[in-house]
């Protein structure tokens, strides 16, 4: 059986205090995230950490930083990518925040066959 061209997912999370995995791009296939936006449904202001992470040729993780305590003001929302991020195979997204109750995160994804 052929594997499918394009799968499009979408993702959604709420955010823990500890850095958690919230998407990996399978083997085979590159990630391209479309959207990434975080919502504070609490009536304080909280911080969010939004990481991408890939495996280096000798298995080591490098991890970049692409918000770091980032503020959203309550009942606000906050559009995490200017543009689109392209996961290759095996690249991995993780998400944080300052409080494990109010942080709604939602990622949508385009799968594309290698």
């Amino acid at each position: 059986m052929a594997l499918p061209l394009n799968i499009f997912k979408t993702i959604t999370k709420l955010v823990p205090t500890d850095p958690v995995e919230v998407y990996t791009a399978p083997v085979g296939y590159t990630g391209v995230i479309l959207l990434a936006q975080c919502t504070n449904t609490g009536n304080d202001s909280q911080d969010l950490t939004f990481l991408h992470q890939r495996t280096n040729n000798v298995g080591a993780a490098v991890t970049t930083r692409i918000l770091k305590n980032f503020p959203i003001a309550s009942t606000d929302t906050a559009n995490l990518l200017a543009g689109k991020l392209v996961l290759e195979s095996n690249d991995v997204v993780l998400i944080s925040g300052s409080n494990a109750t109010d942080l709604e995160f939602i990622l949508s994804i385009l799968e594309t066959l290698n």
